[in-house]
Order: C-alpha cells, then sequence, then structure tokens
C-alpha cells in the first residue's frame, strides 16, 4: 500500500513516474536491458539527457545564456565547487546566514576563500526569520553573494530575492527548485540536490551563467569545474544515469501538470491548509514568523511535547509516515514536495484534528 511519505528528502515521487520507472525497469524501449545498462555515452541515453535538458530549460525558462549541468556530489559538493569556481583564493564572498543548510555552505566558503563575509545572520531569532532586504550587508565587490532560498531543516523560506547591486547571486535552491516560477535571468547560479523536487538522490543540477564558467582556480577537481564539465555535456565521468532518467520523467510530469503554474497553485493551497490548521488549532504551533514559512517544510510542535511518539506511532498507522522533526530540532515536520498529493495535507489534517481532540 501507497503511505503518504512527507520526508525531507530522498522525497516521495509521482506514483505516475514511479509506473512508468517500473514497466521499463527490465526492457528500456524495447532495448533488452535496464536504463541502468545502457551505455552514457551511447545515441540512445544521450537522447535522454538532452530531452531532460530541453525540458528544464522550458519549465524554468532558462535563458540560453546559461548552462545546465547534471552533476554529482549533492548541494554539499557545490557548497566546495562554487568558491572554486566563482571566487580566488582572496575574494571576498558573503553568505546569508538563516539556518542549518546556510551555516554548513558558509563553512566551506571560509576554507576557500579569504574572507567569507556574513551578510546577514539570523541566528539570534534562532533562524525563525529571514533578514530584511534592506540590511542586508553587502560587499561592494564581492565574488558573489550566496543565501539558501529554503531553510528544509527549519522551514523558513525567502519572500524575496535578494538584490545585489550587479554582484553575482547565488542560491542553493535545492527544496524549492521547481515549486513554482522563477526568475532565473536574476541570478548567476542556482544549485539544487535532485532528491527533492527532480528525482532521486545522486544528481546535483546547476544552472550557471556562461559568464561565470571558465575561471576555476588551479587545483580545483576536474568533477567540480564547471567550464570542463559544460564541454563535456556533464559526461567528464559516468553521471548517474538512472537519477538523470528520472529526472527527465518528472520533468514531464510537471509539464502535465500545467508547467509551474499549476504545481505552484497547487503547493499554495497545500501550504496554506497545513499552516491553517495549525493556527487554529491551539495545540499545534510553528516557529517560523508567518512572513516567511516555507511552502515546502512545515515544522510543528505539539503542546504537550511527551506526546510526540504517540503522535507518531498513530500517524504512521494510517499511513501518514516521515513526520518526525530533524533530529537536530526535534517536533514535526511535514514537507510537501510537488509529488504531495492535497489528499495527502487533507489527510494529515483530519489526523491532526482527532488527535487533539483526544488529547487536548
Amino acid at each position: 500500500m501507497r503511505v503518504f511519505n512527507f520526508s525531507a528528502g530522498p522525497a516521495m515521487l509521482p506514483v505516475e513516474v514511479l509506473e512508468q520507472v517500473r514497466d521499463e525497469l527490465t526492457d528500456w524501449r524495447g532495448s533488452g536491458s535496464s536504463i541502468m545498462e545502457v551505455s552514457h555515452r551511447g545515441k540512445a541515453f544521450m537522447a535522454v539527457a538532452s530531452e531532460a535538458e530541453s525540458l528544464l530549460r522550458e519549465l524554468l525558462a532558462i535563458p540560453k545564456a546559461y548552462k545546465v549541468l547534471f552533476l554529482q556530489g549533492g548541494a554539499t559538493g557545490q557548497f566546495a565547487a562554487i568558491p572554486l569556481n566563482l571566487a580566488r583564493a582572496d575574494s571576498t564572498v558573503d553568505y546569508l546566514n538563516t539556518g542549518a543548510w546556510s551555516k554548513k555552505a558558509l563553512a566551506e566558503a571560509q576554507r576557500l576563500t579569504g574572507r567569507a563575509n556574513v551578510a546577514a545572520d539570523e541566528s539570534a531569532s534562532r533562524y525563525t526569520t529571514v533578514p530584511d532586504p534592506t540590511a542586508l550587508r553587502l560587499t561592494a565587490g564581492a565574488a558573489y553573494v550566496h543565501y539558501t532560498a529554503n531553510e528544509t531543516i527549519g522551514g523558513v523560506e525567502f519572500p524575496y530575492t535578494p538584490e545585489t547591486g550587479g554582484v553575482p547571486l547565488v542560491s542553493d535552491m535545492s527544496s524549492t527548485i521547481l515549486s513554482r516560477p522563477l526568475e532565473v535571468q536574476r541570478f548567476g547560479l542556482l544549485y539544487a540536490g535532485a532528491q527533492k523536487n527532480i528525482g532521486p538522490a545522486g544528481l546535483t543540477v546547476v544552472i550557471v551563467h556562461e559568464s561565470l564558467i571558465g575561471h576555476a582556480r588551479p587545483g580545483t577537481p576536474a568533477v567540480f569545474d564547471y567550464a570542463g564539465m559544460a564541454a563535456e555535456g556533464s559526461m567528464l565521468n559516468t553521471p548517474p544515469t538512472f537519477a538523470w532518467y528520472v529526472a527527465g520523467l518528472v520533468f514531464a510530469w510537471l509539464k502535465r501538470q500545467g508547467g509551474l503554474e499549476g504545481v505552484a497553485a497547487r503547493n499554495r493551497a497545500k501550504a496554506q491548509l497545513l499552516y491553517r490548521a495549525i493556527d487554529e488549532s491551539g495545540f499545534y504551533s510553528n516557529p517560523v514568523a508567518p512572513g516567511c514559512r516555507s511552502w515546502m517544510n512545515v515544522p510543528f510542535t505539539l503542546a504537550r511535547p511527551e506526546l510526540d511518539a504517540a503522535f507518531l506511532s498513530e500517524a504512521q498507522a494510517q499511513g501518514l509516515t516521515a513526520l518526525a522533526g530533524h533530529r537536530s530540532v526535534g517536533g514535526m515536520r511535514a514537507s510537501l514536495y510537488n509529488a504531495m498529493p492535497l489528499a495527502g495535507v487533507e489527510a494529515l489534517v483530519a489526523f491532526m484534528k482527532e488527535f487533539a481532540r483526544r488529547h487536548g
């Protein structure tokens, strides 16, 4: 039986896509082989790769001046790849610190650049806010400005795109990419781990303006050099072919859902339904400032923490899984990525109301 899987990642995938993968798994397109068994340099897989990129460009309206790379190493790998490609060893770079993932990105920049300036630090609010857009302490002439659009653990999301005065803007979009339309042209570089809204873990998408490639500092590993990867069509080494194939199927599924405009309307409705249930309950609470609550990751706590185990056990019995909050913060967290249907959120809200009625 399929459950409603609220995992923050690896996250649930569209059933329609999983069924296609199942049907093609042992005999892909009449080849007598699995997609996992064919050469990444063969014409058949090259067509898959090309189609996936074309669909992604269409969904996000990616301008021609941007390269789309399908890489490995996760978003965490990009924490190092970005300063290695976009900054010199003596450069100053700006980072907005809004939670666990931006802190990790900042730590890599501190190792690899001359100065990693913290242009905003939301630790005083326990990472329940984002900075006021007029209060960013940006550095004139910085190599780039980095921010994490959505903090998956804390459930904090930027409701705006920072203005950087012409300095390249870089964003970790792992939890928000493809959840709504995006103005790619406002960014120098976007990157995202696949395991939330794109496909299986193991694939990382990097969208980078062509003016920012070709400047990797000496000593940069070849697999992290954007220019080398772009020149080889992301196939300098063997790519994660299965994840790339599934990503292409997800992109096609998104197009059938009405594109990102259609997906955004559903995602907004799902988030509003759950936040309303939390705010009106008197039993549950969400710590994030209302103006920067994530559409994708909704943390919440119970009025009586001693009931956490019972909540999770009873939810699991009703097919509502992966609701435990991250180990660093506790409580609960419901992730509402694109593949989560409205019916899943409705089932969660109904369960939450009944649980509160019995234990409130």
